[in-house]
């Protein structure tokens, strides 16, 4: 069993939750495909294989009083990294230390339910938290790759077997991957799409975690199986870290701008992959990314291959950059109110909603709100695809009897 000792790190101090605001009113029947869950110490328990029972990943408490994830005898600091819902505003900047400091709804599927029910929200897409490394990176880089493939099947038979097998009518399941190993991630893709998965997810920019960047064709075993099975691959904004700053910057202020600008840039990279263009069935979702500069991707390559001629290396002459953009790839927004003029242009199928629960850009539990001051006075049918139809179309995922509006 690993041992921690004493870290020197104070506790934060930080102030009662808050309690259940009111059931909000459904006018809308949504599905965020970005929210966010905490895993519960339990999350390995019984789902590992016994010779790597004493090196799962557990939580264990310092001498400070923090909770604490340790794997491979290295302890990560990321319980309830971001989990602001629920809590004191005052609170908001001060990371919780410990499970009781975070609302239950972050790490118990019941409770979650609940939340999701006070938010008016039918289903959601939720993504890893600290214990697998933002974006399922952690296991990969195991200094046993045995060991870490072992971590990885673990915690998606948790996420399929508690987390959705709990909810399957209000869980989107998504998975992650072995990503040192792309044919053994390949192979867990299947696994998990046979299933019932329907997503997974991976570093936006795999070169900025030390892997190779998504123009090598080692990729391939994941993209093929991905494109083969109707794995949505989910791109989440700040899955490969912030982006780069000047000495000086303030960091959470400045990397919290530039979240659309760091989504822009990977979109244009995977696009130009040529994966997109190779697969045409591939599915990519642009996770926490907004979608104000979506449009401005479509005019900037339609630009270089109509009239500068800097687009001559685009791989498939059938399909044009931009087209190729609507077809494979969907863009999440939270609150872009100047953007919904730019609907058209990025086309209103390849919109999706999210929440973003429990962090800070999040709308809990307002969320229906946000969504009727957004969208409210555009066509029920417009509403509908952005609200729900698109995700429930792209996940495969089942909607309620009555849908609204």
């Amino acid at each position: 069993m690993a041992r921690v000792v004493k870290l020197g790190v104070k506790r934060p101090a930080v102030n009662p939750l808050l309690p259940d605001p009111e059931k909000r009113e459904e006018k809308y029947t949504l599905i965020s495909v970005d929210d966010h869950l905490m895993e519960p110490p339990h999350t390995f328990e019984g789902r590992m294989p016994a010779k790597f029972t004493e090196q799962a990943p557990r939580i264990v408490e310092t001498e400070e009083g923090h909770q604490v994830w340790v794997y491979e005898d290295t302890p990560y600091f990321q319980v309830g990294f971001m989990c602001v819902a629920g809590r004191p505003v005052e609170d908001h900047r001060v990371e919780p230390s410990r499970y009781e400091e975070v609302r239950k709804g972050c790490w118990d599927i019941d409770a979650r339910i609940h939340d999701m029910d006070l938010n008016g929200c039918w289903a959601s897409v939720n993504f890893p938290s600290g214990v697998t490394g933002f974006g399922g990176t952690l296991f990969s880089e195991s200094k046993d790759p045995e060991l870490g493939l072992a971590c990885t099947r673990a915690w998606n038979d948790w996420l399929f077997e508690e987390w959705y097998g709990s909810y399957p009518d209000r869980i989107v399941p998504l998975g992650i991957t072995f990503l040192a190993d792309p044919e053994k991630g390949a192979e867990e893709i299947r696994r998990n799409a046979k299933r019932g998965f329907t997503a997974v997810t991976l570093p936006e920019q795999p070169h900025n975690q030390g892997l190779p960047p998504i123009f090598d064709p080692c990729w391939e075993p994941i993209i093929r199986a991905c494109a083969e099975t109707g794995t949505v691959l989910n791109l989440h904004v700040g899955s490969s870290g912030f982006a780069k700053m000047p000495p000086g910057a303030p960091m959470l202020e400045l990397g919290a701008t530039l979240f659309q600008a760091m989504a822009f840039s990977s979109c244009a990279e995977w696009l130009w992959s040529g994966w997109p263009a190779k697969y045409p069935e591939l599915k990519i979702a642009m996770s926490e990314g907004g979608i104000a500069w979506v449009a401005g991707l479509v005019d900037r390559l339609d630009n270089i291959m109509s009239r500068s001629g800097y687009g001559v290396g685009w791989p498939d002459p059938k399909i044009s950059p931009s087209d190729c953009l609507r077809r494979n790839f969907w863009f999440c927004m939270i609150d872009d109110p100047s953007s919904v003029p730019t609907l058209p242009t990025i086309g209103v199928e390849n919109v999706l909603f999210e929440s973003d629960y429990p962090h800070g850009d999040g709308t809990w539990p307002d969320t229906q709100k946000v969504m009727d001051d957004l969208l409210g006075t555009l066509p029920d049918d417009w509403i509908r695809k952005i609200a729900h139809e698109n995700a429930a179309k792209l996940y495969r995922h089942p909607l309620p009897e009555v849908c609204k509006p």
